[in-house]
């Protein structure tokens, strides 16, 4: 596994544990060679991983719509920043570049990301392994809600597999690994 996108969310005003685990997400990243893809922002836990990463000596690739291109927001000092059309121009690129994703908390457009990217591999779109970094319970609702989703019927238990999680970034990443 070469590239990994990162979905996160972008908002400052959060607890510490979860820019904690975004920076060592990004440290990790890098410790193990892999490139950061992710949405370019250099704003909440998107700019903790990537600040992370390079200053672990990786590689990061942002992709960033045009409406986005604002001082306030972009991420300037990446390995590469890709400017594209629109969001949804974004999330299909980040996923063309990426050879697997990790969503960490976030809120709509951090799910967004991830249930695009779950839909894609159900419709066999992809075959890229697909984590949640579960950092301090933050998906317990939603996984539980997954489960229910089999056993009301809504969700075969085939692509609710499709989403592997973790509670720590080693063992995330480890998962995703193997199932590469």
């Amino acid at each position: 596994m070469k590239r990994v996108a990162v979905y996160c969310g972008s908002s400052s005003a959060v607890p510490a544990v979860f820019k904690a685990a975004a920076t060592e997400l990004g440290a990790c990243l890098a410790f193990k060679g892999i490139t950061v893809v992710y949405g370019g922002a250099r704003i909440g836990l998107m700019g903790d991983v990537a600040d992370a990463a390079l200053a672990s000596g990786g590689d990061v690739i942002g992709v960033i719509p045009q409406a986005l291109m604002l001082d306030e927001v972009v991420h300037k000092g990446l390995t590469r920043l890709e400017v594209v059309g629109s969001m949804h121009e974004r999330k299909a690129r980040m996923l063309e570049l990426a050879d697997g994703v990790v969503a960490m908390p976030g809120g709509l457009g951090t799910l967004e990301e991830l249930f695009e990217a779950l839909t894609w591999a159900q419709l066999r779109v992809h075959a890229k392994p697909i984590g949640l970094l579960n950092v301090n319970g933050y998906f317990e609702t939603l996984l539980s809600f997954l489960d229910d989703s089999v056993s009301t019927g809504f969700l075969l238990e085939q692509n609710r597999a499709l989403l592997l999680d973790a509670t720590t970034t080693e063992s995330l990443l480890n998962r995703l690994l193997n199932a590469f």
